[in-house]
């Protein structure tokens, strides 16, 4: 914690905080706090925020029932002298959740916040406060950055298991006391369903938690909010979420498996067979259960960059929504690529924009890795090392622009593909070689199926660094490999050094890299 010069702003939060988070919450499927006021709304699936800037940040909950949501917010735990903010009334159309945004916080502060859930005929009568805190970003070098990312939750049928002790990954990332957490996509697994018992191949039973929800692929509206739910009935999330922000995005199973617009499936469990009507439905639930105020726009969309002081931008892709059909990746022009055009100059437009000292493009998917999909391609690299094509004829343009605008201190986040691995891109060793040095730190899964690591394709020059993956596919959270990466920017040297951590928080690889510099 060297990079932070005042011990007393994050102190609270490894003892008291941390108590306090699980205490208010429950602790069994469904069941409601034992201290619950009875008939009054309760807020059992927890707080979270996100959106968190210098002088803002947007606070969620779900009551059980329409309630009046009220926030309540303070310099100190005790909640001497409140600021109270009033929030949305929370019915049935958002599925009991909203958002409340709070503005005019003090910059590079702790704030603590409690939300009240008030009955709407009546609103003496509230129910138990839920509490949680943040640290607004500083306007200031002093102090750094620290956040942590990672993605992919309960796939592959490896659901929350409290013999294991549920997703245990939250209290290694929380024990960083990150500024902020980045989830690189696939928060749930609609097309994955969990079943109560899974056979191990060593003759161990994995036995998950279970609901109506997640017996089946998601199709409805309820279907897909069940799915985010399901995840909230974890209390080491829960507690995660109380404590540290999220900059979240989503990729294919946030709806079905490698989806793009468009298409049509042929899966035999799905009745509903349009992706696009599956995709409306789950973005809904999507913008339901994070607080991600572009959501709430009318372009409705998922892509931003979220400013964190002058030493982070995070540039938030979306490599799902505005995709062309998979398919071999061999095409000579480029149509919507990957990205789609509005968006590809948007990130270049704010790319150029940025005066942050480093600049991170999370990428909801890799970059030089080959993800397959069937006889097509679903990410960007298409296994031909040669010259771009295809999608990646927009991460060629992308690099070029980065280039010759002198665009400095990039670098590129992601998951995925279940392993992690560490990436360099030189031009030296590429077929197209227009475009500066850069790193791809690969993270995840946070709770999911663990796969062998993934070729790499060399239009774009990368060399595999580092790698940690199991030899077979689909290895469960019993077997180890659930990663997280954690990014370190001192605000003095203005260095950001990358660590790629298992689930424990053990760190296997470092990289420190330098401010301004190129060819790193």
């Amino acid at each position: 914690m060297s990079h932070r010069p005042f011990p007393g702003r994050r102190s609270v939060l490894r003892g008291s905080l941390a108590a306090s988070a699980a205490l208010s919450l429950p602790t069994a499927l469904g069941a409601a706090p034992a201290f619950a006021r009875s008939g009054r709304p309760n807020a059992r699936w927890g707080v979270q925020t996100g959106d968190v800037t210098h002088d803002s940040g947007l606070v969620w909950v779900r009551s059980d029932r329409p309630a009046r949501m009220i926030v309540e917010t303070s310099a100190t735990e005790s909640f001497r002298d409140p600021r109270r903010w009033p929030g949305p009334l929370l019915g049935s159309g958002t599925d009991f959740t909203g958002t409340t945004l709070l503005r005019g916080l003090p910059p590079g502060e702790q704030i603590h916040y409690r939300v009240l859930l008030a009955d709407p005929d009546d609103p003496r009568r509230t129910g138990e406060p839920v509490t949680g805190t943040f640290r607004t970003a500083s306007v200031r070098r002093q102090g750094g950055v620290r956040f942590v990312w990672s993605g992919d939750l309960a796939g592959q049928g490896w659901g929350i298991n409290p013999e294991l002790g549920g997703y245990r990954i939250y209290d290694a990332m929380a024990a960083l006391d990150p500024d902020f957490f980045l989830c690189s996509g696939d928060n749930i697994y609609a097309d994955g369903p969990i079943t109560g018992t899974v056979a191990l191949p060593d003759g161990r039973t994995w036995r998950n938690i279970t609901t109506e929800e997640k017996a089946k692929v998601a199709e409805t509206l309820a279907e897909f909010r069940g799915n985010f739910r399901y995840n909230l009935l974890d209390e080491n999330l829960r507690a995660f979420n109380a404590r540290v922000p999220s900059i979240v995005q989503w990729d294919d199973h946030e709806v079905t498996n490698n989806w793009y617009p468009g298409e049509i499936l042929t899966d035999t469990r799905y009745t509903e067979k349009r992706v696009d009507v599956l995709a409306s439905r789950a973005r809904q639930a999507f913008s339901e259960y994070f607080p991600i105020s572009t959501l709430r726009r009318p372009d409705g969309r998922v892509y931003r960059v979220q400013r964190h002081g002058p030493l982070l931008d995070v540039f938030v892709l979306d490599m799902r929504t505005y995709r062309d059909a998979n398919s071999p990746g061999d095409q000579p022009t480029d149509a919507q690529g990957i990205l789609g055009r509005e968006q590809l100059e948007w990130l270049k437009r704010e790319l150029s924009r940025s005066r942050a000292v480093w600049k991170v493009i999370a990428s909801d998917m890799p970059i030089g890795l080959v993800v397959p999909d069937g006889q097509n391609i679903e990410a960007v690299a298409q296994g031909d090392p040669g010259k771009p094509l295809g999608r990646e004829l927009q991460i060629a343009e992308l690099l070029r622009f980065v280039k010759h605008r002198r665009i400095t201190g990039t670098v590129w986040l992601t998951a995925d593909v279940h392993h992690t691995s560490a990436q360099h891109y030189q031009p030296t060793r590429a077929a197209f070689t227009d475009f500066e040095p850069f790193w791809e730190f690969v993270s995840g899964p946070l709770n999911a199926g663990a796969f062998p690591a993934n070729a790499l394709d060399g239009t774009f020059g990368p060399e595999r660094v580092f790698v940690k993956a199991p030899a077979t596919a689909n290895v469960s959270p019993a077997g180890g490999y659930q990663f997280f990466g954690e990014v370190d920017i001192d605000g003095d040297s203005g260095e950001l050094t990358v660590r790629l951590r298992e689930q424990d928080g053990t760190v296997l690889f470092t990289k420190v890299l330098q401010p301004g510099l190129v060819g790193q």
